[in-house]
């Protein structure tokens, strides 16, 4: 289960993505490694930690 730190972290990202009219191609729960990964449009790739932090790539 997604902690809150992440779920906020991962509403800021969509907004932003939306903000820039950038389409959410893709978001993915890691059960194993408990992060958030999320791909906006073909080269953004955002990865959430359980404590909220983001690592874009």
């Amino acid at each position: 289960m997604p902690t809150t730190e992440q779920l906020k972290t991962f509403f800021r990202i969509c907004v932003q993505a939306s903000n820039l009219l950038r389409n959410i191609e893709m978001t993915r729960y890691d059960t194993r490694s408990q992060r958030i990964f999320v791909l906006v449009g073909n080269e953004i790739q955002v990865e959430i930690l359980s404590n909220g932090e983001e690592i874009i790539q």
